[in-house]
């Protein structure tokens, strides 16, 4: 009996230090059960990554509308770039791309950031993605301009300037402006092309996006 409870409490300690694991790593059920999704409807090294926050992960037509190209969205909630790092093994590394898009800098920025806190760790993310294979091409791309986010118009384009000058410093570095292709005449956010909460976008908004990111995909 006793042989019973201990090995009883060994185990509730374990699920204990898992739960407590998983609650103190931002974002660690939601990245644990998006992998379980990519890992059941199965994928071959080399592909196509696409990570980040929900601007990524709500793509819900991404794979649609690239169908030759084998594609993995690993985007997980409202992340910012030093949670990407938290989860990169589970989000990009272990996929073994030949290409990796990551949108982070839109939530950073909101949430009190410094521009070059956020570069910081968007190089991060490039040094360990190239570090384990140097031929992945790193695709960075520009912070999107919304309505919601209007006021803080100023630090998003330092970031997307920023983001922009690495990229062309840096070998296998890209970086996609979707920031000019969404403002209307008047140099605003297009109104048409997001959902209710004028953050996120509808299915026009990412058809926009479609024809920036094709150029990199060829």
């Amino acid at each position: 009996m006793k042989t019973i409870l201990k090995s009883t409490l060994v185990i509730l300690t374990m699920c204990l230090i898992q739960y407590s694991f998983a609650q103190e790593v931002p974002f660690q059920e939601e990245v644990n059960n998006r992998a379980k999704e990519i890992d059941a409807a199965g994928w071959e090294p080399g592909g196509v990554v696409f990570t980040g926050s929900s601007s990524i992960r709500m793509w819900k037509t991404l794979q649609e509308q690239f169908p030759d190209i084998p594609i993995i969205n690993s985007a997980f909630g409202g992340s910012q770039a030093d949670q990407l790092l938290m989860h990169l093994e589970q989000t990009v590394l272990r996929f073994e791309p030949s290409k990796v898009f990551i949108y982070e800098g839109d939530n950073d920025i909101n949430a009190g950031q410094e521009v070059s806190a956020i570069m910081k760790n968007l190089d991060e993310l490039v040094t360990q993605i190239q570090d384990k294979n140097p031929e992945t091409i790193v695709n960075l791309i520009a912070a999107k301009p919304s309505p919601s986010r209007w006021d803080k118009k100023t630090s998003y384009l330092a970031l997307n300037d920023l983001m922009r000058q690495y990229a062309t410093t840096h070998d296998q570095v890209n970086f996609v402006n979707i920031w000019d292709v969404m403002l209307d005449a008047s140099g605003k956010p297009m109104e048409d092309i997001f959902i209710e909460d004028e953050l996120h976008m509808n299915e026009k908004g990412y058809e926009i996006w479609k024809k920036s990111f094709t150029p990199f995909l060829r």
